[in-house]
């Protein structure tokens, strides 16, 4: 603990360090991950290459793709440039699987009503089938946030400034409470991520709390049977 007051600085630097080379990477793979996600979905061979290559990028070590990265990209071995891509290809990996996921779990009749309604694929995508996939997309974004964090200390290795720093400092000094602390503050880091990811994804789909609490008076329980209410004509009550 004496430590720790005595380096605060220094770990609250590393901390916003680590918190930026986790974040523009997952932020870059969602956006990413979206459209060739929706390819795939209308595109069955797609499909198939694109949930095979994911697969075979995560299975990449993290430290040989710091590695090689450079050279590929003309960086230097200690640029932040070679994380982020790096874990944007990490989180991109795991993304499209849950975009994919996401995608599918969009109740089919809804999206055939949005058709039924007037709307263009483009925006019938925007409009209904994003929206109506967020609770499954931020379970996977959740995920890649927790991998990303952890990823990221591996750079350390390297010499790119990290909470990892404090890994290989303490066992370099061989002083446990340094490395005790660079664990805590990337628990902590991970934790409050998901926090963060948990309010989003309540701001952005305030109908499933609608929802939960209508299924208890209505059985209208879900954002598909809200769609599908706005769907009909209003001549009177009725469930969804």
């Amino acid at each position: 603990m004496e430590w720790f007051l005595a380096n605060t600085d220094t770990v609250l630097e590393r901390a916003g360090q680590h918190m930026l080379l986790a974040i523009v990477p997952m932020i870059l793979g969602l956006v990413i991950s979206i459209p060739l996600a929706q390819l795939a979905r209308q595109n069955r061979p797609l499909r198939s290459v694109v949930l095979t290559a994911s697969s075979l990028l995560y299975t990449i070590p993290s430290l040989a793709l710091f590695i090689i990265l450079p050279t590929i990209l003309g960086t230097r071995i200690l640029d932040p440039l070679n994380v982020v891509v790096a874990l944007t290809i990490y989180a991109v990996a795991l993304l499209v699987r849950a975009a994919l996921d996401a995608f599918d779990s969009v109740n089919e009749d809804v999206s055939q009503a949005a058709v039924a309604m007037g709307f263009k694929p483009l925006a019938r995508f925007l409009r209904v089938d994003l929206p109506l996939s967020l609770p499954v997309l931020f379970a996977g974004l959740r995920v890649v946030s927790v991998s990303n964090i952890s990823l990221v200390s591996v750079a350390a290795l390297l010499g790119i400034g990290n909470l990892g720093m404090l890994f290989t400092s303490g066992l370099q000094r061989d002083f446990v409470t340094e490395i005790v602390v660079g664990i805590i503050a990337i628990l902590v880091l991970a934790l409050l991520m998901d926090a963060l990811l948990v309010l989003l994804e309540r701001l952005f789909t305030p109908w499933e709390r609608a929802g939960k609490r209508g299924s208890r008076q209505s059985g209208a329980g879900t954002a598909e049977g809200a769609a599908r209410q706005l769907s009909k004509p209003k001549t009177g009550g009725g469930n969804a």
